[in-house]
C-alpha cells in the first residue's frame, strides 16, 4: 500500500531545479503552530513541544514524492550546519509503511543526521490544511510559527541559513564587532 492511497496526499510536481527556499517562503507574525503529533522510529509519541527552545525546520514529506526526494538532501545539509547552533530539522514522513520506508531511503541516500519521524496516517496534513507534500514550517526558539513553504525547495542556501541564524537564541548569535574610539 502506498502513502498516496493511505492518506490522501499528493506530491507537488515541478520539473525545474529546486528554487531557493527563501524565495518562496511565506513569512508571518509569530503565531502558535499547529499541534503536530508524530512518532519516532521506536513508536514514541512526540510533538513540537518536545523540541522547545530550538529553532525548528519541520518538513512533511514522503519517500515516493519526487520534490521531497530532491529536497531531503538539502535539509540534511542544513541540519549539519544549524544543529551545533541549536537549530533542528524535523522531517516527518507520511509514508504508510513508516520506518520500514524511511530507514532504507535514508541508507540509500547516505542520510545519517536526520531523525526518523513518522505520521503514517497523514493526520498532520489536515492540521496544515493541505493534501500536498512537501510542506515545511519554520518555528522560532520561542515555539512560534514564523514561516511556511508549500512545495519542494533547496534549504541549504545562504539566505535560509541567515534566516535560521537570526531566529536562534541570543547565546548563539554572532558577537558584534566592538568599535574602538580613534
Amino acid at each position: 500500500m502506498s502513502a498516496l492511497t493511505g492518506n490522501r496526499a499528493v506530491a507537488q510536481t515541478d520539473d525545474s531545479a529546486l528554487p531557493d527556499a527563501a524565495d518562496g517562503l511565506d513569512t508571518m507574525a509569530p503565531v502558535a503552530p499547529p499541534p503536530l503529533k508524530f512518532t519516532d522510529a521506536k513508536g514514541r509519541q512526540l510533538s513540537l513541544a518536545d523540541y522547545a527552545g530550538h529553532v525548528l525546520v519541520v518538513n512533511l514529506w514522503a519517500t515516493w514524492c519526487g520534490p521531497c526526494v530532491d529536497e531531503i538532501p538539502t535539509l540534511a545539509a542544513l541540519a549539519a550546519q544549524i544543529q551545533p547552533l541549536g537549530g533542528l530539522v524535523l522531517p516527518i514522513s507520511i509514508d504508510t509503511d513508516g520506518a520500514q520506508a524511511v530507514q532504507p531511503f535514508y541508507a540509500m541516500h547516505n542520510i545519517t543526521n536526520l531523525p526518523v519521524l513518522l505520521d503514517p496516517d497523514g493526520n498532520n496534513l489536515d492540521l496544515l490544511n493541505t493534501d500536498g507534500v512537501p510542506v515545511t514550517l519554520i518555528i522560532n526558539a520561542k515555539g512560534k510559527l514564523v514561516a511556511r513553504l508549500d512545495g519542494g525547495a533547496n534549504w541549504n542556501t545562504p539566505k535560509i541559513r541567515a534566516l535560521i541564524k537570526s531566529l536562534l537564541p541570543a547565546k548563539h548569535q554572532p558577537k558584534p564587532a566592538h568599535i574602538t574610539a580613534i
